[in-house]
């Protein structure tokens, strides 16, 4: 049957980044001399791309102001921003358990590749993840469909084996597009609505309801290709 895998978002699933992430685009914003709002107007940006937040913050499609937007954003975010973040209660506890019942770990994030291991080792998370898998400096890896498939093919994970995890609508169209069974999550910044309208297959109230919904999870990707349900 091959090896269960379960796919993490990182931002607003394993940590809470809002600090972080709002300030660095209140940066870009005051840098390139437009209007800022406050953190608050800007907790829809936690999920996309950056690619994407930027050019709509600056309202462009340029690409030389969404590079500059994106240059200052990583400006600020690597110096300070990566750890003006929190974990969320639980997490480490949930993705210890998950690895003593055998299963294969992998971040699935749209952030940058090298920000998100320097995170997951400051939060001693680091140990739990068999690979940390995010997109690269040229974009690469960014849409989450793009990234599931990537991470089903490099792994060798077959898409009835998997569960992708994650609180935005992003992270349920990535795994939808592949065949993935999806986790919405409730303590993220993607609401019941917005999760079940993208089609979460199984949503999740607290971390410790995670266990029990991945191998629903994994029964039910079996189940829809006709396969062996057995874990």
């Amino acid at each position: 049957m091959g090896k269960n895998a379960v796919l993490l978002d990182l931002d607003g699933t394993l940590t809470d980044p809002y600090v972080g992430i709002t300030g660095s685009l209140q940066y870009v914003l005051e840098k390139m001399g437009r209007i800022v709002p406050p953190a608050e107007d800007l907790k829809w940006c936690i999920g996309p791309p950056i690619q994407s937040n930027v050019g709509i913050l600056l309202g462009t499609e340029d690409p030389a102001q969404i590079q500059e937007g994106v240059r200052l954003y990583r400006e600020r975010y690597s110096a300070i921003g990566k750890f003006e973040n929190t974990l969320i209660d639980g997490i480490p506890e949930v993705l210890a358990q998950l690895v003593d019942a055998g299963m294969f770990l992998s971040l699935a994030t749209s952030k940058l590749k090298t920000y998100a291991m320097e995170i997951v080792e400051h939060f001693d998370l680091r140990r739990h993840l068999h690979v940390v898998h995010g997109s690269e400096l040229d974009g690469s890896n960014s849409d989450k469909g793009e990234l599931v498939a990537h991470i089903l093919k490099t792994e060798d994970i077959e898409a009835a084996n998997a569960v992708m995890i994650g609180d935005r609508r992003f992270d349920i169209a990535g795994a939808e597009a592949n065949a993935v069974v999806s986790i919405g999550v409730l303590w993220g910044y993607g609401d019941r609505n917005e999760l079940e309208e993208a089609g979460a297959d199984h949503i999740a109230t607290a971390p410790a309801d995670l266990p029990g919904l991945i191998e629903a999870g994994f029964r039910l990707g079996r189940a829809s290709r006709g396969l062996d349900t057995f874990i």
